[in-house]
């Protein structure tokens, strides 16, 4: 499996274990005797961005070299910005093979890298060197870096992530009601006047008297007849009231949807990195704002 510089493998970075925390030129010390071995100059990861191996350059040990560790074989103290190699003695970075460039690493490199380090991860005592561990066989074909954990898992003990916490604004929307509108109906009562023209028949009776007078007519003309009487209907119209129910109008009842942007402010809290170191230096290029 290839490996990579992490700072030329930055568009994965994300993916790496760490929580983007930069750990190079942080000290290394040896859990042993807490002797200072050197200094991180690198930090190689794999295809999938974990971490691998740091590099790590000896000059205090031996000048001018530099060799892998593991990163399962380190413990990393933020609070204290050192890096701690679990177990690590000066014999063991004596055998190491020296970094040169990543061209140079391949599998039988590695392989030795793995060999000087297979010792127990426990500490061994003060003044005592660990004694070596047999290695299971591997087929360098079908080989992997999860088939030695010891060597290359991570855990939150020994790698600590600080995880950075801040508060955002999230906006929800939620439909309460805020209100009814009824639209009913009741009957009044009201008192109209109408005027309806009617005719009515009423009979007249006019008397007249010649004008000559009083004229002589024959026995023949004159016809005198008892109790003859003359009759004529007389008719009248009667107004006709009723009432009737006519539709006088229509309301319709719908709803509208309108459109508005409401804003809205809070204070947020965002938790920021503070690494302090007595050089004023380093803690100047360590600090994250």
């Amino acid at each position: 499996m290839a490996l990579y510089k992490l700072e030329e493998f930055a568009a994965n970075y994300g993916d790496a274990d760490f929580d983007n925390y930069d750990v190079r030129d942080l000290d290394v010390y040896s859990d042993i005797d807490d002797d200072k071995v050197g200094t991180v100059k690198h930090i190689l990861v794999d295809d999938s961005g974990h971490f691998r191996y740091l590099v790590v350059d000896t000059g205090f040990w031996f000048f001018g070299r530099q060799v892998l560790l593991p990163i399962g074989r380190s413990r990393i103290d933020y609070r204290n910005q050192r890096v701690y190699a679990s177990g690590l003695t000066r014999e063991q970075v004596e055998s190491l093979p020296d970094f040169k460039d990543l061209e140079t690493i391949d599998y039988d490199y590695e392989e030795q890298v793995r060999g000087i380090y297979s010792t127990p991860i426990t500490q061994a005592p003060v003044g005592s060197t660990p004694t070596r561990e047999s290695r299971v066989a591997h087929d360098r074909n079908t080989y992997t870096y999860e088939n030695e954990p010891n060597l290359y898992q991570m855990n939150e003990r020994d790698h600590e992530n600080l995880k950075l916490y801040e508060e955002r604004l999230v906006a929800n929307k939620s439909r309460v009601k805020t209100g009814e509108v009824s639209v009913g109906k009741h009957v009044e009562t009201d008192t109209e006047r109408v005027s309806v023209p009617i005719e009515k028949e009423r009979v007249v009776i006019e008397r007249t008297t010649p004008e000559a007078g009083a004229r002589t007519v024959s026995p023949a003309e004159a016809d005198f007849r008892e109790g003859e009487v003359t009759r004529m209907d007389v008719y009248e119209e009667t107004p006709d009231i009723r009432k009737e129910a006519v539709l006088r109008e229509e309301v319709r009842v719908k709803k509208v949807t309108e459109q508005d942007t409401v804003e809205a402010q809070d204070t947020v809290r965002r938790e920021e990195l503070d690494i302090d170191r007595d050089d004023p230096k380093s803690r100047d290029r360590n600090r994250r704002s």
